[in-house]
């Protein structure tokens, strides 16, 4: 049984004031002005109704229609806050344009999963958003029956509006939702055929846009409180060193300094959880009034340093992993048939290895997090992608209670699985704690681009037989990894040939690694693709019939019983970017290259146009097919396969983080090199498979395919094959 919850004006911003202006139960953290300001376009007197009346933890309506739907995720750029409501509000029959949208806050109540990685905020939450809004609608319809005296089998909803045809009566969805927050919430409900869709395959602009656009306060960065101190680290310059002394008398007496701390956020018997990633876990934090009379004090703070284990280097990393792939002592993760036999009998043998490095997040908002810590609770305001994980290691470093801990989300300025891991969060509650004040944790670029949680460092090698008709028979996989390899030893070209194995190796680090976009798929897709196109080569066949060829064989005859891929999906994708991309018929002075990969349950097929320019090449065209199952937002899909797209084209060709004795050597953009306007496609032309299966991921798939399609068409251009990112290292295309 839903509550029926009212509030007016005056008692909302009563409410609002009460807290600070801080988070509310069930409202975001901006208070009321973000029902104004979430559609702007809106009118003042429509958006914000009198009562509202509350039918579940994700709707209230109000009593002149309007409609607000809570975004229970953390929105990194992925544009669930957008996408999410418009799934409650399809099954809903709401009229979009007097909706508003609303980020909840942590609510383990009445949400699940809150978490945003892994591609999944959508795929995980399709079914229970839908019932959602069908639940809603159906007790609506309740309360107009009884209104009417009429049976529900003879009303029809349409845009926030319910219909009896046979009496010419229409009812505003507002007129009845006080009856219907009272009404029985019903157990099953029929959901839409996603042909009756009128809401979800549409182009809806984000619901930020004009706050976005017009610099209003959505981040955390723009979180401010009365009393707020501002607060920043210091960390040790090196992977392997520790604090050994602290020398700050001088930066005490600043203006503007109120406190210097040491903080320990790994507190002896404290049992870490997946998301506490920190190779830094004792850190120097200064406290002051305002951002720069911190950084000043920071300047003059003496921290002295000592060994606390190996002071690492690039060079060392790569020569180890050479080393293990070379070696008998991997990890056989998958072996079909008998590989070695198969390559004594192959006509023709191709080896390659490929290699990547380290690489940095570089969230354009940089980490930040407010946090206002007192002996019996916490209040946390911030950009997490884990706000469920993070409030978990709060309880354990502050002693509290997990009840007594709120967290507010906001919008971030980049995530790319930077924000999974929560350690700036609990560096902010224990700093609050330690200076008794609500203070905000800014870190500069410096502090991130060195604090660590980077992509790892893998290489590969690929070992192929083929027999003497260029079909492949055998096929072996070696890959190692700083800290672990990047195989998915189940997935194509597993079960493509008879002759297979997989095997991975571990290289140990006190370098601290996590997730970034598209976890291992975001090198193993480069490698793979750009080894299948050499093989295609050595093959004498067509890059795509060669691996049409390896579909069909997956299709008709697989390998194994544990192969995580549908051949007809995969292949799908890649006759659809065949065919709109033209491949096959030539384009005087275009070099292509192409490419396909499956993860995070979606299947992406990429074309990329090369041309040459003044002998540099630039990349005209990106031709992209996707299979995402249902697409939700056709507006928000595409800009996330065009941004996975750039993305993964500048990292792949530009970006690296190497090390000297354990010191980073790229700790600003001067050094870090990112892709630059003028290198990105001239064009990007998605098309989506039309298929009506439940949606899957969006957020990552189109990124680790592109670098092997941009690979192959380079060495089409340039004729010379790269194996090693970035490939500015090994072919001058700067001039």
């Amino acid at each position: 049984m839903s509550n029926n919850i009212s509030k007016n004006r005056r008692s909302f911003l009563k409410a609002s004031v009460a807290v600070g202006g801080g988070m509310m139960i069930g409202f975001n953290y901006l208070s009321c002005d973000t029902e104004t300001k979430v559609q702007a376009h809106l009118d003042p007197d429509l958006a914000v109704p009198m009562k509202w009346n509350t039918l579940n933890g994700f709707l209230k309506i109000g009593e002149n229609g309007t409609v607000t739907i809570m975004s229970p995720n953390p929105e990194i750029g992925q544009n669930v806050k957008t996408s999410m409501p418009m799934i409650v509000a399809e099954e809903l029959d709401a009229d979009w344009d007097n909706v508003i949208v609303e980020q909840a806050p942590l609510d383990t109540t009445n949400f699940k999963r809150q978490l945003a990685g892994g591609s999944q905020s959508i795929r995980s939450s399709w079914n229970i958003l839908r019932e959602t809004g069908a639940k809603a609608r159906h007790m609506l319809l309740i309360a107009a029956s009884e209104k009417l005296n009429v049976p529900i089998e003879e009303l029809s909803t349409e845009k926030g509006k319910i219909f009896h045809k046979k009496s010419d009566t229409t009812l505003d969805y507002g007129e009845v939702a006080t009856a219907a927050a009272s009404a029985k919430v019903p157990e099953e409900v029929v959901l839409k055929d996603p042909k009756d869709f009128t809401l979800i395959g549409s182009r809806v602009r984000n619901v930020d846009r004009f706050d976005i656009v017009q610099g209003k306060p959505l981040f955390g960065l723009d979180t401010m409180k009365e009393g707020m101190k501002i607060a920043m680290i210091i960390h040790p310059p090196a992977f392997g060193m520790k604090i050994k002394s602290l020398e700050d008398s001088k930066a005490r007496s600043m203006n503007g300094i109120i406190d210097i701390v040491r903080i320990n956020v790994e507190p002896e018997g404290w049992n870490p959880q997946w998301s506490d990633v920190n190779a830094y876990p004792e850190l120097v934090a200064i406290v002051g009034e305002s951002t720069w009379q911190v950084m000043k004090a920071k300047k003059a703070v003496k921290v002295e340093w000592e060994k606390e284990s190996n002071l690492e280097n690039s060079a060392d990393h790569l020569a180890a992993m050479e080393s293990a792939l070379k070696s008998d002592t991997g990890e056989i993760a998958r072996k079909d048939g008998d590989p070695d036999a198969a390559f004594e009998a192959a006509a023709k043998v191709v080896e390659k290895s490929y290699s990547a490095p380290f690489l940095a997040h570089n969230t354009m908002e940089p980490m930040n997090f407010f946090a206002n810590v007192t002996d019996n609770s916490a209040e946390l305001v911030g950009p997490i992608q884990t706000p469920e994980f993070l409030r978990g290691s709060l309880a354990g470093v502050l002693g509290l209670a997990e009840e007594n801990i709120s967290i507010m989300m906001t919008r971030m300025g980049g995530g790319f699985g930077r924000r999974l891991y929560g350690h700036f969060g609990t560096e902010a509650a224990l700093i609050s704690k330690a200076v008794k004040a609500p203070i905000k944790l800014v870190y500069t670029r410096e502090d991130d681009m060195t604090q660590g949680t980077y992509r790892p460092a893998y290489k590969v090698t690929y070992k192929a037989g083929l027999d003497k008709d260029g079909n492949m028979m055998a096929l072996q996989i070696k890959g190692a990894g700083i800290p672990g390899s990047p195989i998915f030893a189940n997935r194509f070209p597993a079960g493509t040939v008879d002759h297979y194995s997989a095997e991975n190796f571990k290289i140990n680090t006190n370098i601290s690694t996590g997730a970034w976009r598209a976890p291992k798929s975001n090198f193993i897709a480069t490698a793979e693709q750009s080894f299948l196109d050499e093989l295609a080569e050595a093959a004498g066949k067509d890059p795509i019939d060669f691996r049409l060829s390896l579909f069909e064989k997956a299709k008709n005859t697989p390998v194994g019983e544990k192969n995580d891929y549908d051949a007809e999906r995969y292949a799908g994708v890649l006759k659809l970017v065949k065919e709109k991309s033209g491949w096959g018929s030539k384009k005087e002075g275009v070099h292509r290259g192409v490419s396909a990969y499956y993860c995070h349950n979606t299947y992406v097929a990429q074309v990329l146009d090369v041309i040459m320019k003044d002998g540099e090449p630039r990349i005209s065209k990106v031709y992209c097919a996707v299979d995402c199952g249902i697409v939700i937002n056709l507006e928000g899909a595409t800009n996330q396969i065009e941004g996975g797209i750039v993305d993964g084209i500048g990292h792949a060709m530009y970006s690296t983080l190497s090390f000297k004795e354990g010191v980073p050597e790229q700790s600003n953009f001067d050094k870090y090199r990112l892709i630059r306007h003028a290198e990105a496609p001239e064009s990007i032309e998605v098309h989506f498979v039309d298929n009506k299966i439940g949606p899957t991921g969006l957020g990552e798939p189109s990124l680790p395919p592109i670098g092997a399609a941009l690979a192959n068409a380079l060495y089409k251009a340039t004729g010379t094959r790269l194996y090693n990112q970035p490939f500015t290292n090994e072919i001058d295309l700067l001039g």
